[in-house]
């Protein structure tokens, strides 16, 4: 009997399994223990957890109707998830339950997208169901763990095991992360609202642009013409100086309407690509630049075109603000994805701080699954690495 007790006691405790309950233990081990501990917190989250539930719910579904009902649901949805951090802590410490975190809400697009996604969340109405369930099974796990406690501790180990295997399984099933599909959809549903943003912008500075260029200039050029038609016959020379005059607006007009289409979609990224089209752009810029294209087939339009203001955007920026005396831009691809990295030896620090061009430009390529990092120290040099997906006619075709 007492080498038998002595192999017991020695045998180490069975390895904690997250997709399966342990085993039911006769001994009152440490396990047993935190187990008993959990048990009979459930009643206190449990409270907690449906009180809170309450209070934003009930008034928030009651106003859903006025301006600060929908606000006050997603205020209580973002809490929810707070609420299911502590509760996936508790079953790590207490249960062995291990699962991850699920990802942070997105923080880009509008006040409106923002709201919507809250209002959307699945890991934050999970939650919720969790905190309401968790009220009547507190009072349930409370009473009998207690009651075990005090008349039956022969069969404490077995109780506890059952209840927590439920724990458990409530655990996995109503804390877990969403799935990829939901985490997809979001971010889905977030790029959609910023590049619809992006487009009314753009649709807006064309507007502004033609108003204020363009148009202010034909509206000139036609009085101007008007003038020298009166003009023909009485004083022929001041007739012909305004038509003169008429000529130089027409070919400002004309260069002002290039500009304006090379800003949409520039022509020579139509007809020849972005090798052509780079080295046009770094044609222009204040810093010596050298282009690099790597690329045997051309990718979709979309993501040419993307490529193309992207590229141009940061050689603006290092024109306006890096102080650099040479840049480097590089282009190529690898397997499905199109790599952009552009270097210079400027001052440095420059970073995708909220309101800054660089973090437009992240929300830009975030929206089409796209990828954007800025290495600036300060004192330079800065390089920014951007990837797009490639999308192709071979990749579709494939």
């Amino acid at each position: 009997m007492s080498t038998a007790r002595t192999a017991h006691t020695a045998r180490p405790a069975p390895a904690l399994d997250d997709d399966r309950p342990p085993p039911a233990r006769p001994a009152y081990d440490a396990r047993t223990w935190r187990e008993v501990a959990h048990l009979l917190v459930n009643l206190l989250e449990g409270l907690a957890g449906f009180v809170y539930t309450v209070l934003w719910l009930f008034p928030g579904v009651a106003l859903s109707v006025t301006v600060i009902g929908l606000p006050l649901l997603a205020a209580g949805l973002a809490g929810a998830r707070v609420l299911g951090r502590l509760a996936r802590a508790r079953a790590r410490a207490l249960l062995g339950v291990r699962i991850e975190e699920p990802g942070p809400m997105p923080t880009r697009g509008g006040r409106l997208v923002r709201l919507r996604l809250r209002l959307t969340d699945p890991v934050a109405w999970r939650t919720t169901l969790y905190a309401f369930l968790r009220l009547p099974w507190g009072v349930l796990c409370f009473a009998v763990t207690l009651v075990t406690l005090l008349m039956a501790w022969p069969v404490l180990a077995y109780v506890t095991r059952a209840l927590t295997s439920v724990d458990r399984a409530m655990v996995r099933s109503l804390l877990s992360p969403s799935s990829e599909l939901e985490r997809r959809v979001a971010e889905l549903e977030q790029g959609r609202g910023v590049v619809v943003d992006t487009a009314a912008a753009d649709l807006r500075r064309i507007e502004r642009d033609l108003h204020d260029g363009a148009q202010a200039r034909l509206v000139a050029l036609a009085m101007g013409l008007g003038l020298a038609k009166e003009k023909v016959l009485e004083d022929p020379d001041a007739a012909a100086k305004m038509v003169d005059e008429a000529h130089g607006e027409v070919k400002l007009a004309l260069q002002e309407l290039r500009d304006l289409a090379r800003g949409i979609h520039p022509a020579v990224l139509t007809d020849r690509g972005l090798d052509a089209a780079l080295s046009s752009v770094a044609g222009r810029c204040t810093v010596p630049v050298s282009v690099r294209v790597d690329l045997k087939e051309r990718p979709a339009p979309a993501i040419e075109g993307i490529a193309y203001f992207t590229v141009s955007e940061l050689l603006q920026n290092i024109s306006k603000h890096s102080r650099a005396r040479s840049a480097e831009v590089e282009l190529w691809r690898a397997k499905d994805r199109l790599l952009i990295q552009v270097r210079d030896d400027g001052q440095g620090g420059a970073g995708t701080d909220r309101g800054s061009g660089l973090a437009g430009l992240a929300e830009r390529l975030g929206s089409v699954d796209g990828l954007f990092a800025v290495d600036s120290p300060a004192g330079g040099p800065t390089v920014i690495t951007a990837e797009l997906p490639w999308r192709g006619r071979t990749a579709e075709k494939d």
